[in-house]
């Protein structure tokens, strides 16, 4: 019974890699956007975390790629200056 879950599970695992595989070289994915957002979302976490240590309050910065907001209206990146709303 146990060699047939590990073969079971084993299967899945290649089944969800090829899925993920796929999905990060598709054409219609948007990898790079995606990405970019997540790095641009942590650093946000990060520096609301340490804004009561460093005493800087900053907006967080949301220009994602492709954006409403961003100044670039054929998606790409396109980075913006983290502003101060205090300051």
């Amino acid at each position: 019974m146990n060699q047939i879950t590990e073969m079971l599970l084993t299967i899945a695992m290649g089944v969800v890699g090829v899925a993920i595989l796929a999905l990060i070289v598709s054409k219609n994915s948007n990898t790079a956007g995606v990405i970019q957002a997540s790095a641009s979302g942590f650093g946000n976490v990060l520096d609301v975390a340490i804004s009561p240590v460093t005493g800087a309050t900053t907006a967080p910065n949301l220009a994602y790629p492709g954006g409403m907001g961003t100044g670039n209206v054929f998606g790409g990146f396109s980075p913006s200056p983290v502003v101060n709303m205090y300051g």
